[in-house]
């Protein structure tokens, strides 16, 4: 058993090896019809990376990255690419290599990879940090003013995040220059020190979050007019049921802790209720149109409610935009069924050519919408389930009898409206999934052959 855990995981790094020469090689394919239809130089090769992301089932970020490394490692790191491929190193190893030389020419880059020689097995037995710490030398040695001026523009990264943790926690994380960072650290860790030394209670690490929480809030609580939007049912809120709740930016927190939130006496704290109605047992929201080019205020708080993060599959990015699904310019109208939710960067990756999206869903059910990409791959999304959209949680029999009996009559109305379209859809499925088929089967072969 040993030896096969240890075989499949050479397979996995024979297989990343494989993506990646295939990842460069529909770069340049791409490349080279954008460049046919008139694209300019400076803009080829756009979208690629989402289209690869999408294939692999990763968000749009990362399958830029992982464009980035699949290039370094084909065209600048010969050696490293061998030991990926023969399984000396991972695909995780293999990007801190292509990492740490990043600043390098590609010349430079290349003499670094040779020095190396990971597929020589230098790096055998050796931890992550020990591969980095020699790297970083190497590149350093090859050009030490690289390496510096890459430190100092280190400083333009600097950023805040926010991601979720475990029970109705959160990570507040800051990337700062080194001594900003030390700086801000010591002063927390000043101001716990005096309070402890005066009887405070509380922990050292309880200090510290708290006065970071003050500082930066101005409220002792952390409870400014900044708008939170906690999203619930009205039983949860009114009548103590236990259906969890939703906050935006974060995810599901629990019903006690949603009450809790909105009940407890806090300074300076203004508490506004937004109703939002949802059709029968699917939980989709119900809205209204506009004629207006842009989203109005409420719409794009409906959207926000809706969709929660960015809907391009696989993308758990922040809303940025609020997007006409079928363009504006092309008489998409500006309703909530055309509408979503969308980042930044999968927002102007949408208006690029060969890109298509369009609303699938019926009447009644949960927002969904196809994305296609250039190469005619199709993927889906649909809206997330909002608190109480579940079938089995009905507040009463009576209330579940009329859902019921709603959902009966959708479902007639809906076969009855589709059947005709579904009959012209089943030749085309087939048509597609017959190419399908046949590309992974031809690309299978290449990658065994």
């Amino acid at each position: 058993m040993v030896d096969l855990v240890a075989a499949l995981e050479e397979l996995k790094s024979a297989i990343a090896g494989a993506q990646a020469r295939a990842a460069v090689a529909f770069d340049l394919v791409q490349r080279q019809v954008q460049a046919a239809a008139g694209v300019p130089v400076v803009e080829q090769g756009r979208g690629v990376g989402a289209q690869l992301a999408l294939a692999r089932r990763e968000s749009p970020a990362r399958g830029g990255r992982l464009l980035g490394l699949a290039r370094a490692l084909v065209t600048e790191m010969p050696h490293t690419l061998a030991a990926l491929e023969s399984g000396r190193l991972n695909e995780w190893r293999a990007t801190l290599l292509v990492r740490e030389t990043a600043c390098l020419s590609a010349a430079d880059r290349c003499a670094v990879d040779d020095e190396l020689a990971a597929d020589r097995g230098s790096f055998d037995g050796v931890g992550d940090r020990q591969l980095v710490a020699v790297a970083r030398a190497a590149a350093y040695r090859r050009d030490p003013r690289s390496v510096t001026q890459r430190a100092s523009h280190a400083a333009r990264d600097r950023h805040v995040s926010l991601r979720p943790a475990p029970d109705t926690m959160t990570y507040l994380t800051a990337l700062l220059p080194v001594a900003q960072g030390v700086a801000v650290h010591a002063e927390l860790t000043r101001h716990a020190d005096t309070r402890r030394a005066i009887g405070d209670t509380r922990s050292r690490g309880q200090l510290m979050a708290d006065a970071l929480v003050e500082r930066t809030t101005g409220t002792p609580g952390g409870f400014s007019r900044i708008e939170v939007q906690l999203i619930m049912t009205d039983r949860t809120l009114l009548q103590g049921d236990s259906e969890p709740a939703r906050l935006p930016g974060y995810g599901i927190v629990p019903a006690g802790w949603a009450r809790d939130l909105l009940t407890q006496d806090k300074a300076e704290q203004q508490v506004w209720l937004r109703r939002l109605y949802t059709a029968p047992g699917t939980g989709e929201l119900v809205g209204v149109d506009s004629r207006a080019r842009l989203f109005t205020t409420g719409q794009r708080r409906f959207l926000q409610a809706r969709d929660d993060l960015c809907r391009t599959p696989y993308c758990d990015a922040p809303i940025r935009h609020y997007d006409h699904i079928i363009p504006w310019h092309t008489n998409g109208p500006t309703t909530l069924a055309n509408g979503a939710g969308l980042c930044e960067a999968c927002n102007h990756t949408k208006e690029l050519d060969g890109w298509r999206a369009r609303t699938v869903s019926a009447p009644g059910e949960r927002h969904a919408l196809t994305v296609t990409t250039p190469t005619g791959h199709t993927y889906h999304s649909t809206a997330p389930p909002l608190p109480g959209s579940s079938h089995n949680t009905p507040p009463d029999d009576t209330s579940a009898q009329q859902r019921r009996a709603a959902r009966r009559t959708i479902k007639k109305e809906r076969r009855r409206a589709q059947r005709a379209q579904q009959a012209q859809q089943v030749e085309q499925v087939e048509v597609a999934e017959r190419l399908e088929l046949a590309e992974k089967v031809a690309r299978a072969e290449l990658i065994l052959a």
